[in-house]
């Protein structure tokens, strides 16, 4: 990892952590609360959790400032590609140039994102870059955003 390189905000990592342990624990090898934060800061490319947490804490890139609508681990709704779908947030980390935020998620159940009524094609774990607001930049051929989530507050 090179110091030019942002990593998430505190909160974010230890949420990964957090998502992290609770998998582990579910496939039968539980782990320890510190030893999550060590495999995270080793998957980013870190020695160690001390030295993860002393970089993300002298960054201040401009997307960990905005409010991002959901948090690791929320349960969400809304669209994607014009299905509805329910899922789990599996993963967010904010872009280090242009205040988006990646987003992987996990749907309750598989989404068919094909239209056309003879062939179908399932999808049930998606990325996409979300802005504040819950929608992609990304729009279907039609102009709706790819993902659009349902955020409180939202009508």
């Amino acid at each position: 990892m090179t110091s030019s390189s942002m990593v998430p905000a505190i909160d974010i990592l230890k949420q990964q952590a957090k998502s992290l342990r609770a998998e582990q624990s579910f496939g039968n090898n539980p782990i320890s609360h510190s030893r999550s934060l060590e495999l995270v800061a080793h998957q980013l490319g870190y020695r160690d959790w001390n030295t993860l947490r002393s970089v993300s804490e002298s960054q201040t890139a401009p997307a960990t400032d905005l409010s991002c609508p959901v948090a690791i681990g929320d349960q969400v709704s809304g669209l994607y590609l014009g299905q509805p779908f329910t899922a789990k947030v599996l993963n967010l980390v904010a872009h280090e140039t242009n205040n988006l935020f990646r987003i992987t998620m996990h749907f309750d159940e598989p989404v068919d994102v094909v239209t056309h009524q003879s062939f179908s094609a399932f999808r049930q774990r998606v990325s996409g870059n979300i802005d504040s607001t819950g929608k992609t930049l990304e729009k279907t051929s039609n102009g709706v955003p790819q993902i659009q989530l349902h955020v409180a507050g939202e009508k």
